[in-house]
């Protein structure tokens, strides 16, 4: 059974889905950023942490790499041109999307407010509007790599719908279509009630 430091309502959301996408038996330990409870596991402070027996593993996408390579499910084999071509939409993801969230995050509610910089949200979210659109572009099927749901369909549908809770601009249609298709996965549904 694997432990869950940190929650649904961060990016432990991501694990959370990925773990009930395995069928795996989990617990989820709620934890607030850079609290007792996630500092002992991470010096950063940052959400989640997962325990899997001794190991502590951080990182909401390594972790959830992990699982998919561990399960051998949700992935393209390691050392394939299909999996560089995964990992490859992962990062793009984490650099063009997750981070611009992340960087609106910052400077809206998390760093003090003497270091805020509030004229960068509108360049974060029209970064975000134009890599919205490449990646409506990018979608080559059901799902973002083809026919079967991987690791980056759980990043991107992660991000899509923090950027409505952000207030960030409206996704264009086929990204809303895309996304409402992996909403409605009992997976995902499962994910979501943990909130």
């Amino acid at each position: 059974m694997y432990t869950l430091i940190g929650g649904a309502r961060n990016r432990g959301f991501r694990v959370i889905w990925m773990l009930e996408e395995l069928g795996l038996d989990y617990t989820v330990t709620d934890a607030a950023p850079r609290s007792d409870d996630i500092m002992r596991y991470n010096p950063l402070g940052k959400l989640p942490a997962l325990l899997d027996g001794d190991a502590v593993l951080t990182d909401s996408m390594a972790i959830v790499t992990y699982l998919a390579d561990k399960h051998n499910a949700f992935t393209a084999a390691p050392g394939t041109i299909e999996r560089a071509q995964q990992d490859a939409m992962t990062l793009w993801l984490i650099d063009e999307m997750d981070a611009l969230l992340w960087t609106a995050a910052k400077h809206s509610f998390i760093l003090p407010e003497s270091l805020r910089v509030k004229e960068i949200k509108p360049t974060v979210k029209a970064e975000f509007a134009r890599n919205a659109e490449i990646l409506q572009g990018r979608i080559a099927g059901e799902f973002l790599m083809g026919d079967a749901l991987t690791i980056p369909d759980i990043l991107a549908v992660h991000c899509l719908g923090w950027s409505i809770v952000a207030g960030f601009d409206p996704l264009p249609d086929g990204l809303k279509a895309y996304s409402k298709r992996l909403r409605d996965r009992p997976a995902y549904c499962a994910a979501a009630a943990a909130r």
